[in-house]
């Protein structure tokens, strides 16, 4: 509402905000059309090129997004220049999703299956909303991951409560698919786990793009962020099969894991190269050097070629693809530059490390190679001969930059490029003393090695406390939809000669362990291995063994109401009157539990999902029903 000068550098900012939620806009009324007519055409031709449409709608947005992001950050991460340039990673964009109404299937399965008002839960069912509408947009930063992480510990919690792999609980959930933007949807919670999964590795790789990698706080940051987000994928990839959308693919999953681990290894190799001017003429210290340029270009050539393989060539990025190709070619030549330096500009080194330094160059101890030179005249030939090898790699590198149209816009990548060409040249000058081109030895490759290879780290779960929204509804080990029980009460007791004629014991619930025969507790029709779930109207599914032993004992003579859950095996039928029956459950996963919950035959089954998350250790093989008499 204020009238802000144009020329002004905030009402700038406002003016290119402005324009970019407009293109944002625009791209989202495509992207609707487009998935429109793709869900409703059946004809091939149509349905791929939409495909194709939906693909470069949903690159624009994420472009858009990122570039809204930079708007919006307070530039702290712009690279510094000349040496301290290094090379653009690769972020994953996010996946995308629709809004979606918990209330209506929440609701209908606490009033039927816990015996519950379902309208009296409306506070938690709005809390669970605004937290997944909250995900829908997080901030690449810690605080955007402990939302991600805390609603994903939320889903695990609605799962336990909520979940059995007998039926679905009825909502769809939507999501895009950050490779290609085609719509995906399926009714299993497990999918909507796994979206917000993938989304936590995304997240990981865009919070490591965008650190200052000139200094060794950044660096390490960068690490540690593409080592968890290397973790989350892998995670991924090993729990969940028949994913709906190509990015959730084990392939695609393979792919953003190696690629994860080749960035990560890249800013070691530059933590590395922060120390290298103290290192200027140690020849062990170039050559080490070397050596971890190579594994950088090793990982990146690995990436290339699972990138270049079908399936994943048909949705990756042409722009990652090249990226890619361009890193490997450019720190393989890197690995002859440092090999050269350690050649050319050190001391001739001491004969007990001639064994180490040999390794550089040799692939194993018994190959046919000839040994590192000592003279100084073919030391340095060999060194010519390694520059050499390095200018014709950074020239390659620079002629696949100029191959790929979207690469040519990032200037910081033909810096980077260009300043190595330059680099190796001045180089390849001092040592040119108008010998013959030809007499220079042929350089052989330097054999990758790492002193220190960056391991994928699973995502910490456990970091991002969090209580369960329907803490209310009791204890998950006993009230969920995998357990079968009876509400039965409130039943009036009156205290005997011999007290309520039962005995307790456990904690939340409170456990009637036994029933004394002729007594109040039994001509009321309580029973052993009920749960005594509230207390003359105040629930009590939470309460500890002293607290409920406590409240009975300052019972006057007017009796108390009790209101226990009587366990049911699973395949007894529900009855009417005054016990209310616990339903069957919803759908969990394909391989969690040996066998499945019997549902009642009136209930009609429900196809498997497409996608299941997949438990490495099944946690018992038989079904989840309470027996007669539990143990506390």
């Amino acid at each position: 509402g204020c009238d802000l000068p144009a020329d002004s550098p905030h009402g700038h900012l406002q003016s290119l905000r402005a324009r970019i939620h407009q293109q944002i806009d625009r791209e989202l009324r495509m992207r609707t059309g487009a998935e429109n007519l793709y869900r409703a055409t059946s004809n091939a031709r149509v349905r791929e090129t939409v495909a194709l449409e939906l693909s470069d709608v949903n690159s624009s947005l994420q472009l858009l997004k990122e570039e809204l992001a930079g708007l919006d950050s307070s530039g702290d991460t712009a690279q510094p220049e000349s040496e301290g340039v290094t090379t653009p990673m690769i972020p994953l964009g996010l996946k995308e999703t629709k809004p979606l109404d918990w209330a209506p299937p929440l609701k209908e399965l606490i009033c039927r299956h816990f015996g519950e008002d379902g309208a009296s839960y409306e506070a938690e069912i709005r809390e669970l909303e605004d937290l997944r509408q909250a995900t829908r947009t997080p901030s690449r930063s810690k605080a955007g991951l402990d939302l991600l992480t805390a609603y994903y510990n939320q889903l695990c919690f609605l799962e336990a409560r909520f979940v059995t792999p007998a039926r679905s609980l009825g909502l769809l959930f939507h999501w895009y698919d950050s490779l290609t933007g085609l719509p995906a949807q399926q009714r299993a919670l497990a999918f909507e786990k796994g979206s917000v999964l993938f989304n936590i590795g995304a997240l990981h790789t865009q919070i490591g793009a965008r650190q200052n990698r000139s200094c060794p706080e950044g660096i390490s940051r960068a690490v540690e962020s593409f080592q968890r987000a290397a973790g989350a994928f892998s995670l991924l990839r090993e729990n969940f099969s028949h994913a709906p959308s190509p990015d959730m693919s084990p392939a695609s999953l393979s792919m953003l894991e190696q690629l994860m681990s080749a960035q990560a290894q890249e800013c070691v190799f530059e933590g590395l190269l922060l120390q290298a001017p103290r290192a200027a003429h140690d020849c062990l210290a170039q050559l080490r050097l070397a050596q971890e340029a190579a594994q950088v270009a090793a990982e990146y050539g690995l990436v290339h070629r699972t990138m270049a393989q079908p399936p994943v060539q048909d949705y990756v990025p042409f722009p990652w693809t090249t990226l890619v190709h361009v890193k490997a070619e450019h720190f393989r030549a890197l690995a002859h530059y440092h090999a050269a330096l350690g050649l050319c500009d050190s001391a001739p080194v001491a004969e007990s490390e001639l064994p180490v330094l040999e390794q550089v160059f040799l692939a194993s101890a018994d190959a046919r190679s000839p040994a590192l030179p000592q003279e100084r005249e073919k030391r340095s030939k060999l060194g010519k001969a390694h520059l050499r090898r390095a200018l014709l790699g950074q020239e390659a590198a620079l002629q696949l930059h100029a191959v790929c149209r979207a690469l040519r816009r990032e200037d910081l990548l033909q810096a980077v490029l260009a300043q190595a060409l330059r680099r190796s040249l001045a180089k390849y000058s001092e040592l040119d003393l108008e010998d013959d081109f030809h007499e220079a030895t042929e350089a052989p490759d330097v054999q990758p090695k790492t002193q220190q290879r960056p391991e994928g780290r699973t995502p910490s779960f456990s970091r991002v406390k969090v209580a369960d929204i329907f803490h209310r509804l009791g204890p998950l080990s006993v009230f969920s939809v995998k357990n079968h029980w009876r509400l039965v009460g409130p039943v009036h007791l009156s205290r005997g000669e011999g007290g309520f004629g039962f005995t307790l014991r456990g904690d939340s619930p409170v456990l009637i362990a036994a029933v004394v025969p002729g007594g109040r507790a039994a001509e009321a029709g309580l029973k052993e291995g009920d749960y005594i779930v509230s207390v003359s109207g105040q629930p009590c599914r939470w309460w500890k063994h002293e607290e409920v032993v406590a409240l009975l004992q300052g019972v006057g003579d007017g009796g108390v109401s009790l209101q226990v859950a009587t366990p049911l095996p699973a395949a007894e039928l529900p009855i009417s009157g005054d016990r209310q029956p616990a339903l069957g459950g919803l759908l969990r996963s394909q391989k969690e539990c040996g066998q499945e919950t019997p549902v009642p035959s009136r209930a009609r089954p429900r196809p498997r999902p497409l996608i299941g998350w997949n438990r490495k250790a099944n946690r018992g093989k038989t079904g989840r029903t309470l027996s007669p008499a539990p143990q506390p």
